[in-house]
């Protein structure tokens, strides 16, 4: 599992002109792809990593300050594009292994106490951001 985490001061999702998913104040953007092999390991790591990493302002994390997190998923992170001009998407894990598994992370972090948004699984998204810093992290788990 692959999670790129962006410190934002907002951030939104929108799908067919319609916003699905939104944070207003600063708080973390986080695209998660998945892969073939990842399971509840790997979720917890990630959600655990969302929550407690300290990467808002003053070295505070999403779980210390109460910040709003904005998870997006975004299978194009295991995209492999070593040869040619064109990417792979071989370690992508296919939709029906990879959406119970970003829903599990929402749901992890929820458990947390964190306020989550979300996007829409598989739907041409467009997702708009203010990134503050910029501040960018990728994760793997």
């Amino acid at each position: 599992m692959r999670a790129v985490l962006q410190r934002v001061t907002r951030a939104s999702v929108v799908v067919d002109g319609e916003v699905v998913g939104a944070i207003d104040k600063p708080g973390i953007l986080a695209l998660v792809g998945v892969t073939h092999d990842d399971g509840p390991a790997q979720v917890e790591t990630i959600a655990r990593k969302i929550a407690d990493l300290r990467i808002l302002h003053d070295e505070k994390s999403v779980a210390d300050l109460g910040a709003p997190v904005l998870v997006v998923s975004q299978f194009t992170l295991y995209g492999d594009a070593r040869k040619g001009r064109r990417p792979t998407w071989n370690q992508a894990a296919p939709g029906p292994v990879a959406e119970p598994l970003v829903d599990a992370v929402v749901t992890a972090l929820r458990e947390r106490g964190l306020t989550v948004e979300t996007g829409r699984f598989g739907a041409d998204m467009q997702v708009e951001l203010v990134n503050d810093g910029p501040v960018t992290i990728l994760l793997e788990a």
